[in-house]
């Protein structure tokens, strides 16, 4: 199957995914779909999916440019300037690091791939819950429910929220460090002007989120050739006593020192700098020429971080020594300029890492609150029609306020020391979860069962970009250790928390997840079984979207 004849009619052969044309309100009841033994997997697909496109004459508005940047800001955060001291840490050594950040950049690759293929078959807003429910079917709604509840429940900002107040406090004066509920507050401020802009004036949110890459592409570029001139030891950049970390003798010491748990948690940070290459795969509805777009967006901006990654971790290493990279926090961006050009430059990087991480943030919000309102349209979550509204202001204002108090509830509630670790975790480990399901799920449409076990469902997926078999059972594998790994023990004289037990996040995310699959049994099985009734799920067009509401049907 072609490109282009994959946007015109992608998999589920929706011609208004690419044309423009908006349809009639559509009206289905789905309760019967069980009964049915032999069904065609296109009224199916047109059924679960399709009714939530909207007129997208108006609504695609983000091009090649726009689209490479919303994965790349969401990628790029604090990770690159505030997450080499723990990687460094949790490694022992620095030989060890760069495996690390290799191990993360070969993952990245590969869940690029795995998106791109879901993302051009299936090119909606929404990202991995139209793919669980594509893929998972039976029990029906069980996979939107149990998406639901991390989707809402995350704030998957809160860990740059919380960065985001360190460096802008750092920047107005790096000499003194800010007492924590100032840093909170900074963050909270941060993320209420990204709830403002991008549910008021989103075209202007998007353009300021542009401007704000093109600022982090700069001072990347800036750390990675001030770093590759000192190492060189060029006039202006030679230093007095430059540090012996890429000596071979130095540079393995102490690595695996932590043991296994350590190395998990190393690699699950190392996960969290390259979370975000699935980040356009929310927005799809909104992309134009979206299977075009997403298969040369996401690969170019995945390798340009890789690249901007290693040279950065280069020049942190070929500045600050090993014993001070792993005594500066979250600042080690800030120490490098500032072991280069003194207090001035310190202040300055830690404003340009602060307009990094801001970036993130608004990208992040700007993605899940899209996510939120395609779970309204669907009517899987409560108070469904509010979520789903575009208005006042022509943006899902419902879904971005929702990310907003949750997050904020998280950067004021949780108790400093363990709080950016713990919250890196939180956000980490439901999306390996999420990612197992998922590439577990694309690998069994990959075989022949699925004709065999599923032909009325899933037997004509031929998506316009194919990964190979082997990149989406490397990647599934990869989540599997991240999902199973944090449950080992952590080696005597290694902590993964200073005061927190080391399954938390687990048991966290764990919990999240019973919750959603709590409220699909009781919402959608028990009390119509109580009840004595069906739900009747009917599409209807209002506000300017299509959404489905919910009826009860008495037996």
């Amino acid at each position: 199957m072609s490109s282009h004849h994959g946007e015109n009619e992608p998999l589920l052969g929706s011609s208004s995914t690419s044309q423009g044309h908006s349809h009639p309100p559509i009206v289905r009841d789905f309760t019967h779909l069980e009964d049915v033994a032999s069904l065609d997997e296109r009224t199916l697909a047109e059924e679960e999916v399709t009714p939530q496109d909207d007129d997208v004459s108006t609504k695609r508005h983000l091009g090649l440019t726009s689209t490479v940047f919303l994965i790349f800001n969401r990628i790029i955060g604090t990770s690159i300037f505030a997450t080499p001291s723990v990687i460094l840490r949790a490694s022992g050594s620095v030989g060890l690091s760069f495996v690390m950040w290799l191990l993360g950049a070969t993952i990245a690759a590969c869940g690029t791939a795995v998106y791109i293929e879901l993302g051009t078959a299936l090119p909606k807003n929404g990202g991995e819950k139209n793919y669980l429910e594509y893929i998972y079917q039976r029990p029906k709604f069980l996979m939107a429910c149990g998406y639901a509840a991390y989707a809402m429940l995350i704030g998957w900002s809160a860990a740059n929220v919380s960065v985001f107040g360190e460096y802008v406090l750092h920047a107005i004066n790096p000499t003194q460090t800010p007492p924590p509920i100032a840093t909170r507050l900074a963050g909270v401020f941060c993320i209420t002007f990204a709830l403002v802009i991008h549910g008021t004036r989103p075209a202007w949110g998007v353009r300021l989120q542009n401007a704000l890459g093109v600022l982090k592409l700069m001072a990347l570029c800036a750390i990675a050739l001030s770093g590759l001139a000192a190492l060189a030891r060029l006039p202006g950049f030679k230093l007095d006593e430059p540090p012996r970390n890429f000596e071979w003798s130095h540079m393995w010491e102490g690595s695996g020192k932590g043991g296994v748990s350590a190395f998990v948690t190393g690699l699950f940070t190392v996960v969290w700098a390259f979370v975000g290459y699935s980040n356009a795969n929310y927005a799809l509805s909104e992309v134009r020429d979206p299977v075009r777009t997403i298969k040369l967006a996401a690969p170019l901006a995945v390798f340009s971080v890789t690249i901007a990654y290693l040279l950065a971790n280069v020049a942190y290493f070929a500045v600050v020594p090993k014993d001070e990279i792993l005594g500066s926090g979250r600042i080690v961006a800030a120490l490098f300029f500032g072991k280069l050009w003194g207090i001035g430059a310190e202040r300055i990087v830690a404003g340009i890492v602060a307009v990094s991480t801001f970036a993130n943030i608004m990208t992040v919000l700007y993605t899940q609150g899209r996510v939120i309102q395609a779970l309204g349209q669907e009517g899987i979550i409560p108070f469904s029609a509010f979520f789903a509204s575009n208005k006042p202001f022509g943006a899902p204002l419902a879904g971005l306020f929702e990310q907003w108090f949750v997050t904020t509830s998280l950067v004021l509630s949780v108790p400093t020391g363990d709080a950016y670790l713990f919250m890196i975790n939180m956000i980490t480990y439901p999306i390996s979860l999420i990612n197992m399901f998922v590439s577990l799920g694309l690998l069994y449409l990959h075989t022949p069962l699925r004709a065999r076990l599923s032909p009325g469902l899933h037997a004509l997926w031929a998506p316009p970009f194919r990964a190979w078999t082997s990149v989406v059972a490397v990647f599934f594998l990869s989540n599997v250790f991240l999902v199973l790994a944090p449950l080992v023990p952590p080696a005597p004289g290694f902590k993964v928390y200073e005061n927190l037990p080391y399954w938390l996040h687990v048991l966290a995310a764990a919990s999240i997840s019973l919750l959603g699959v709590g409220y699909w049994y009781v919402y959608w099985q028990w009390l119509p079984r109580r009840g004595g009734y069906k739900l009747v799920r009917e599409w209807v067009r209002e506000d300017g979207a299509t959404r489905s509401v919910i009826h009860k049907v008495k037996l």
